[in-house]
Parts: C-alpha cells; sequence; structure tokens
C-alpha cells in the first residue's frame, strides 16, 4: 500500500476535527467564508489550503494551525 499524500492527509485532519466540533461541511465554510464546495475537495484531498485558508479553518475549529499540521505530517509519513 502506497503512502498517502499530504492532500488526503491534510483532508482527514479537516474531516476529523470538523466532526469533533459539531460542524458540517456548510456551516465551516460559511464561518470561514468559503464554498462548501471547496471544504469538500479539500476533504477529499483533491485541493490543497492557502497558508491564510488554514489559519482560518483553525481558528474556527479551535486548534493551533500547528496542530493541523503536524497531525497532517504524522498521517503523510
Amino acid at each position: 500500500m502506497g503512502a498517502v499524500t499530504i492532500s488526503k492527509a491534510f483532508g482527514r485532519v479537516l474531516r476529523e476535527l470538523r466532526a469533533k466540533a459539531g460542524l458540517s461541511q456548510e456551516q465551516l465554510a460559511l464561518s470561514a467564508g468559503l464554498d462548501r464546495t471547496y471544504i469538500s475537495l479539500l476533504e477529499r484531498g483533491l485541493r490543497q489550503p492557502t497558508l491564510s485558508t488554514l489559519f482560518r479553518l483553525a481558528d474556527i475549529l479551535e486548534v493551533a494551525p500547528a496542530t493541523m499540521v503536524a497531525r497532517t505530517a504524522a498521517i503523510a509519513r
């Protein structure tokens, strides 16, 4: 089995944190000023967030951006 890509790993982290926060994709998107389909693309590993988007999402999900990056790196190894 191949390694998980960074995009897919980030998607897993985002989905877990969103679910833990009790937010739908639409609620997260509205709070971040993004489109719901973009959240879906991120969670499926089809897009990568910009740094500013990462910080916005982390703020809404009440985690440090570094935590999201570290969790992503741990999955992608």
